[in-house]
């Protein structure tokens, strides 16, 4: 062949794989279809999710061509280069085959023949039969389209054509996330097939012409038309799934949502709910985007059409025009400091919760501000809070039990240097609050019993408190392999009360009446381990005996002090060897304590695991905290109230088939009756999932509690095909002979598609009035988005 002819066919054929590139052009709006998709699934969350970036021929300057095939032709006369035969090009990232690529330079036109498949660098697969474009991009056609993208979502058609540089038109397509069906002449789950696809490059919209849903094969949905942007928009505004629910008092419900962008920081929610029992509900959600933060704010609100169908004398049945407010925003001052705040105001105290408002529907909502700092080595934190009590008491008497606490401030620093060879760290707390009702339990007259003593949850007026520690500690290994660390602490606490005190005679714990008070603690003691190491030829284990003492004087004004955030109080073996066991600052352990007990964990080979804690506690000078009475009645009946507390034991056993064990209980110091305990037991493997939790309290009559508490949870999940599975849980209570919870259900998921409908069924006095059962279902599509048919609760694992 003359040199000539050589230069000629080397321009034609970097021409071809041009046009090569042209077919990458051609196909990318039909991604655009998939991506779109996902985007308005993104957007049924609040907001535009990333999808996958558009195809984009880009091809590096510089970039060399190689071309692979069994024979390469060039037609003079014809100005026709063909290759044939096994045909590969490479170039720039895209990689295609075909059997034969013809390149016509009078035409300007290339076309790949046979099985062609073209590759491109971001890993979408696109097949036909024939791929034809012009050198100048603008008009082309691919005909037996299919296309495949990382994802796994993949779209067919006829035929694709180009027209005029900004339209993509696409005869006869279909699109689908579902895996390719191994049955021959097996329909894909689902797919969604339209008569003509047009995607507009000026408008960057998509518009599906004729479109029709089908599940199982079988047309299940028909739209003359509609029309979602392309991949090159981020977000746009437009209906998205409407979804059902189904309640006891609320009816059925049909929620309609409508998706708006504002800007490109800012979009918002419009929801429209009809009840067929109450009417319709609105709700509104703007949300903002900062260089720093997120700012959301929502709104809801409903006249009641039927109140009467709630329970006489609720909230829900005594307001018939309710709604709500809130705010929730969290920024970033820099990488070490955020600030944000989280709140909720609602014209009664149990709307969200009614009408099961995401978010906002929780038995206690905390609206907080706060403002947080982590250093390397200290901590800040700095939060104002105040609790909405959602229940259905009319005259909201817990509510406004509630304190305002503004602030509560958190601050822990750890020397980085050492001090005496030891780590030298300061602790400090700051709490002012106030309350406008006192919070009192008549425990005596409520349970006909004059022994018991009446607690004061909370006192209304001005509480303040700065409470500050130092503490200093060293360990020590000796030659034997005995851990010895000595510890020092100094802690005081300033008060400045404006406090109503109880009522007189109601009271024992000589509570002072003082505008301020102050006290004290010193705490030196010592904690010894004597680990040891025992192996064998398939098992490690490990057992360490632990012995602790603090040596301290008694608390100070112990009883005759608010107790604000050391009410909750339970002792079991994860808090055996603390050195002070309450739960916050407002009480102090005192007197000299000694905490003797052991840990020990042993791993075998055959994937079998032991945990195990066991100890006791001793008062052995001074006045026992936990025996002296305060306002809330902290301490009693926890089992550290004896000199010799009762026994803890904590137990856990893992397997390798699935099977996990645990236990944690307390026994009585003196007959080792059981006073209070944990038992778990549960298995999971592909098929079969289950748990059993059996819990058991002893009666608490100090708490109103006069009979003991027992209650078995269960739950289970079982695989009875593949993809499809039933579940169910039931909570009994042992001592009224009662199922308090049950719910069943049945799910389908698989790679493109996840289905769940479930029933449940629960005694909650909290929402009584709104639902005590309730049907949900979930339909999710995968890049589609979710249709919800109720709320799923928490039947499911």
């Amino acid at each position: 062949m003359a040199a000539g002819n050589r230069k000629s066919i080397r321009k034609y054929v970097a021409a071809l794989v041009t046009g090569t590139a042209a077919c990458a052009y051609i196909l990318s709006p039909v991604v655009a279809y998939a991506q779109v998709n996902n985007n308005n699934a993104n957007s049924n969350n609040g907001g535009a999710g990333a999808a996958t970036s558009p195809i984009k021929v880009k091809v590096p300057e510089g970039a060399k061509l190689v071309l692979s095939s069994n024979e390469l032709v060039y037609n003079k006369d014809t100005q026709i280069v063909t290759a044939s035969g096994a045909v590969q090009i490479n170039y720039g990232g895209y990689r295609m085959v075909a059997q034969k690529v013809e390149y016509n330079q009078k035409s300007g036109r290339m076309t790949a023949l046979g099985n062609v498949e073209l590759i491109t660098p971001d890993g979408n697969r696109m097949y036909g039969d024939k791929m034809d474009v012009t050198d100048s991009f603008s008009d082309g056609f691919v005909n037996a389209l299919r296309i495949e993208m990382p994802d796994n979502t993949r779209m067919v058609a006829e035929k694709g054509e180009r027209v005029g540089g900004n339209q993509l038109i696409l005869t006869k397509g279909v699109y689908t996330a579902c895996m390719a069906c191994s049955e021959q002449g097996r329909a894909p789950l689902w797919q969604v097939k339209a008569q003509r696809v047009v995607q507009n490059g000026v408008t960057h919209t998509i518009r599906l012409e004729h479109a029709r849903f089908e599940l199982f094969g079988l047309p299940i949905a028909y739209v003359p038309w509609v029309t979602v942007p392309d991949n090159t928009v981020k977000r746009k505004s437009g209906f998205l799934f409407p979804s059902v629910s189904v309640s006891q008092r609320l009816g059925v419900g049909v929620r309609v949502p409508y998706y708006y962008v504002i800007s490109p920081s800012m979009d918002a929610t419009v929801t429209a709910t009809g009840f067929s029992n109450q009417g319709l509900l609105l709700e509104g959600e703007f949300r903002q985007r900062f260089e720093n933060g997120t700012h959301t704010l929502r709104v809801a609100g409903i006249s009641q059409m039927n109140p009467d169908a709630f329970t006489a004398g609720t909230t829900d049945a005594e307001h018939k025009t309710r709604g709500m407010i809130s705010s929730k925003a969290d920024f970033r001052i820099n990488p070490r400091w955020t600030f944000g705040w989280d709140v909720m105001a609602q014209s009664d105290n149990n709307f969200s919760r009614t009408y099961g408002l995401d978010g906002l529907n929780q038995s206690t909502h905390t609206n907080q501000a706060y403002l947080t700092g982590i250093g390397k080595r200290n901590f800040f934190d700095m939060r104002a809070f105040y609790y909405n009590v959602q229940d259905t008491d009319n005259n909201a008497t817990a509510q406004k039990q509630q304190a305002y606490v503004y602030p509560s401030v958190d601050y822990h620093y750890v020397d980085p240097n050492s001090v005496y060879g030891g780590e030298l760290s300061a602790t400090m707390n700051f709490t002012h609050l106030s309350r406008d009702k006192t919070s009192f339990l008549d425990a005596a007259s409520s349970l006909n019993d004059a022994s018991l003593n009446d607690r004061y949850l909370g006192l209304s007026g001005d509480y303040t408190r700065l409470s500050t520690e130092l503490q200093w500690q060293r360990t020590f290994t000796t030659d034997q392999g005995l851990v010895l660390t000595p510890l020092a602490a100094l802690r005081g606490d300033v008060y400045g009360l404006d406090m109503n005190g109880p009522a007189a005679g109601t009271y024992s714990g000589n509570y002072d009446n003082s505008d301020y008070a102050a006290r004290g603690m010193a705490t030196v003691g010592l904690e010894a381990k004597y680990p040891f190491l025992i192996t064998t030829s398939n098992s490690t284990h490990v057992f360490e005996p632990i012995a602790q003492i603090y040596v301290r004087p008694d608390e100070q004004l112990a009883g005759r002090l608010p107790n604000e955030d050391a009410q909750s109080f339970v002792f079991d073996a994860t808090n055996l060897f603390d050195r002070d066991k309450f739960s916050g600052f407002d009480r102090i352990e005192g007197g000299t304590r000694a905490n003797v007990g052991w840990r020990y964990t042993a791993s075998f080979d055959s994937g079998y695991k032991l945990q195990h804690i066991f100890g006791q506690s001793y008062q052995l000078a001074g006045r026992n905290s936990f025996a002296t009475d305060d306002l809330v009645g902290a301490g009693s009946d926890s089992g550290l109230e004896t000199t010799r507390s009762d026994y803890v034991t904590m137990f856990g056993l893992t397997t390798p088939q699935g099977i996990s064990l645990s236990q944690s209980y307390r026994f009585d110091e003196k007959d080792f009756a059981f006073r209070r305990g944990d038992t778990a037991v549960g298995f999971s493997n592909d098929v079969f999932q289950t748990s059993l939790i059996y819990t058991h309290i002893a009666a608490q009559p100090q708490y109103g509690f006069t009979s003991n508490q027992d209650e078995i949870q269960s739950r289970a999940q079982v695989k009875f095909k593949e993809y499809w599975s039933v579940f169910g849980t039931m909570s009994y209570d042992l001592n009224s002979n009662e199922i308090t919870r049950q719910g069943v259900g049945l799910s389908y998921e698989d790679e493109c598609t996840i289905f769940t409908v479930s029933f449940l069924d629960k005694k909650d006095s909290t929402a009584s009035s709104a639902s005590n059962w309730s049907i949900g279902a979930r339909l999710t599509f995968r890049t589609l988005g979710d249709v919800n048919l109720g709320s799923v609760q928490d039947a499911t694992f």
